[in-house]
């Protein structure tokens, strides 16, 4: 484990039995009081990345904001939201996915993406990978190239990983479970 991952598994909080009895959440909100580390985790996303020759990154509701805009801004390549249904101005795709307990939809600006742009996708979480999996739907239905998936935190129990390999397989965590 490297200095940055353990840094990041000592500020993460446990919250047993949230949103419903038997997850263990994983809260990231503690890394964002801590202004060197959020840093960190920046620069740590941005070295990984920067040699991808990305057009856009896509951030997905609303934790994947956080990093997701500020390693687009570090790339200094576009920051485009993928956001919950109904909360998007403009004409959207939308794909409705399972969650690991519930169902969600999610939309993107039908404008947002140029077909044959080089998308980054990034969340906080890799859990079982049916958000990402919304989001690449989504990019595809707008014409772009999937590059990868960024996340902050991956439970490797949870396979999201193998169901990923079908868009990319580009998949980085800075820290894993």
């Amino acid at each position: 484990m490297n200095n940055l991952e353990l840094q990041i598994k000592e500020a993460i909080r446990d919250v047993p039995d949230f949103p419903k009895p038997g997850i263990v959440f994983k809260d990231i909100t503690p890394l964002l009081s801590d202004v060197q580390l959020s840093k960190s985790i920046t620069h740590s996303l941005a070295e990984f990345w920067q040699s991808s020759n990305l057009d856009v990154i896509v951030g997905i509701e609303s934790r994947g904001f956080m990093w997701g805009h500020s390693l687009a801004q570090h790339l200094e390549v576009p920051f485009v939201p993928i956001r919950k249904k109904g909360k998007l101005p403009a004409d959207s795709y939308s794909f409705e996915y399972d969650l690991e307990y519930g169902s969600a939809e999610i939309e993107i600006h039908k404008d947002a993406i140029i077909g044959g742009h080089k998308v980054l996708i990034h969340d906080d979480l890799l859990a079982t990978g049916g958000t990402a999996i919304g989001a690449s739907e989504l990019v595809k239905m707008s014409g772009g190239e999937i590059a990868g998936f960024s996340f902050i935190v991956e439970l490797s129990f949870l396979g999201g990983r193998a169901r990923l390999d079908g868009y990319s397989n580009q998949t980085h965590a800075l820290s894993t479970y």
